[in-house]
């Protein structure tokens, strides 16, 4: 009985987790990433965690802000850090084996990810994260954002008018808007949902948050992924 009851056992979800880096200044925000992580967890679904094997814009000194000049790092290395070195790179092949995916904050998103941190409506985003964006949303699977992500989002599936949230951000909520995007303003915890195109998205640091604010927005948005994929 219990083999029998074992095999019938569903296979987890994957949620192919995308980070930047590590540290807010120049990669992943950490506390985001790791709120992630524990509610996947929780809610049953297996991260698959990943990041584009590319240099990163520059390197910060977390500790006085200021750059590192003539130091460089590399996006998929740093993010080992955070995944304990259970990472890949993000590849289309690696995108093949996900259920969906999701995109935490921190300035990586919008230096590394992307150059929205330099060009802002005129961003680009790199093309193995914009590549992940269009097939995961093509396939009809969902894509959770937090923090700053969701420009990511904006940008790639603008002409669709994705419904977003970036907090209470003034000038971003309007680049966003430019992009295509609809803005939603939202407060600690609060999470926006656009179930026609099945994103969802949370402002996390995008507000002055506690780490128990942050716990419970990324709580809230993986609660809503995984009704996405039921």
């Amino acid at each position: 009985m219990q083999s029998a009851k074992w095999g019938e056992m569903a296979e987890k979800k994957k949620i192919g987790v995308i980070l930047s880096g590590s540290g807010v200044y120049d990669g992943s925000e950490i506390h985001e990433a790791v709120a992630a992580l524990v509610a996947l967890e929780k809610y049953g679904l297996e991260a698959k965690i990943m990041a584009p094997d590319i240099e990163q814009m520059h390197v910060v000194n977390h500790l006085t802000g200021e750059v590192q000049e003539g130091e460089t790092r590399n996006v998929l290395v740093e993010a080992a850090r955070i995944a304990r070195g259970n990472i890949t790179a993000l590849t289309k092949e690696a995108l093949d084996e996900i259920d969906g995916l999701m995109f935490v904050g921190g300035f990586g998103a919008a230096k590394n990810l992307s150059d929205y941190a330099v060009k802002g409506v005129d961003m680009s985003v790199q093309v193995d994260v914009q590549t992940g964006i269009e097939m995961i949303r093509k396939q009809g699977k969902p894509i959770a954002a937090l923090c700053i992500s969701p420009i990511l989002l904006a940008k790639v599936l603008g002409t669709d008018s994705p419904s977003l949230t970036l907090g209470q951000q003034a000038q971003d909520a309007e680049n966003l808007q430019q992009l295509g995007g609809i803005h939603q303003v939202t407060t600690h915890e609060e999470i926006t949902v656009d179930e026609k195109l099945k994103l969802i998205s949370g402002p996390c640091y995008m507000l002055e948050a506690s780490l128990a604010n942050i716990m419970n927005g990324a709580d809230e948005v993986v609660k809503r992924l995984k009704d996405f994929l039921s």
